[in-house]
């Protein structure tokens, strides 16, 4: 695999790091071809046909070889690659009915490099015959033991678990570039739809400026009074269209409790830590949104501090509504911050404090550390709601 986790199986290696891992799985699955040189070494071939041999297997590995680290087309292999692997198979035919059957196992690597180098389709054909080749080379050559089941078995079933890797490799790339392209897409619709919102609020505020500094230009000379007035409005106006923009952004910046709650569930298992969300159910009517804001920045800082100071097994999230306030709960079976008032939680007590809520910390009765923290919940008043005052209210 390279450094993204990509596996290069199909692909020439691009750093030195994925050199010296494909040289490791090439020298591993070489070792088939011991029975080839075996055969070589055995001295019952004559010294011209062992030179052959011999020149035969340093032939067809310098073409595998090629196949394996050589340069390709980026859009897939090319001619050249198929014409070395034409070629390896025709040497292959040759090396066995020359030498024997001891050079099927050459086949082995022909079936491999088809699934490799060709589509789907034309692999599971080419793997086809190639092992068929062996089936009908091993008969002519008297091979009727297990060692021609052997390398028929490696020939067929190593190629077709090639094309599987293969293929798996091809959809994992194909997911990699879709995933990229939806995140891009993604990013491209945020900015539109920034572009829109900061369009919409400043658009008419930016435009009544320009218009109220034309006139402002053109009164100061004679009526200061009138020009004056007009400074003010667009003083007063671009405030407006300050607090706008602040407020746009605030909602852009503002967590929510089901996105904490699912980043929390995420924190806690990647770390090892037991989660119980069970009672921390996100559906609060009453709850404003600053006070949502606020709660979700106090769970944030509590399973942060859960996965990286407390060393804890187990993690429990709960929301309660008690009276007019809801208040969230963080406990962990683990020892806690070493400071019970670092910097989080004293940006987040104050965060609270702006939303007009408060936080809570310490040791937990059973043990570990106990996060509380409480924002008030927006009652409608129900005189309002009644129905008996309508008519009234209706006059």
């Amino acid at each position: 695999m390279d450094e993204s986790g990509d596996m290069m199986i199909g692909r020439a290696p691009e750093t030195r790091r994925q050199f010296l891992a494909k040289s490791c799985w090439t020298v591993l699955y070489l070792t088939y071809l011991v029975y080839a040189v075996a055969d070589l070494t055995s001295g019952r071939h004559a010294p011209a046909a062992t030179a052959f041999g011999w020149c035969g297997l340093c032939a067809f590995l310098t073409g595998y070889l090629y196949l394996l680290f050589g340069p390709r087309p980026a859009d897939g292999p090319g001619r050249r690659q198929f014409a070395i692997l034409a070629g390896l198979y025709v040497l292959s035919l040759l090396m066995v009915m020359t030498l024997g059957g001891a050079w099927l196992t050459l086949l082995v690597y022909v079936s491999i490099s088809s699934a490799v180098l060709m589509p789907v389709r034309w692999a599971v054909r080419a793997i086809a015959v190639v092992g068929a080749t062996v089936l009908a080379l091993g008969l002519l050559n008297g091979a009727t033991d297990s060692g021609l089941f052997i390398v028929l078995t490696a020939t067929v079933l190593g190629g077709g678990a090639m094309t599987a890797v293969v293929q798996m490799g091809r959809t994992m790339r194909e997911l990699r570039e879709a995933r990229a392209a939806v995140a891009q897409l993604a990013a491209n619709e945020e900015r539109l739809r920034l572009a829109r919102d900061l369009h919409d609020l400043l658009g008419h505020s930016l435009s009544l400026i320009t218009l109220k500094s034309e006139l402002a230009g053109r009164m100061l000379p004679d009526r200061p009074e009138q020009a004056a007035q007009q400074v003010a409005d667009i003083e007063r106006v671009s405030r407006q269209a300050l607090v706008d923009v602040r407020e746009a952004v605030t909602g852009f910046r503002r967590p929510t409790l089901e996105g904490e709650l699912a980043g929390a569930r995420t924190a806690l298992a990647a770390a090892g830590i037991t989660a119980d969300l069970t009672r921390a159910g996100t559906g609060h009517p009453d709850l404003a949104p600053d006070a949502e804001g606020a709660l979700a920045w106090a769970l944030r800082e509590a399973v942060t501090n859960a996965v990286r100071h407390s060393g804890a097994r187990r993690c429990e999230v709960s929301l309660t509504e008690s009276g007019d306030e809801l208040r969230l709960t963080v406990t962990d079976d683990g020892r806690g911050p070493r400071r019970p008032h670092g910097n989080g939680l004293t940006g987040l007590a104050e965060r609270l404090a702006l939303a007009d809520g408060r936080l809570e910390t310490g040791r937990d009765p059973r043990g570990g550390f106990r996060l509380h923290a409480r924002v008030p919940l927006v009652r409608a008043d129900p005189a309002a709601l009644d129905p008996a005052d309508a008519p009234e209210r209706a006059s």
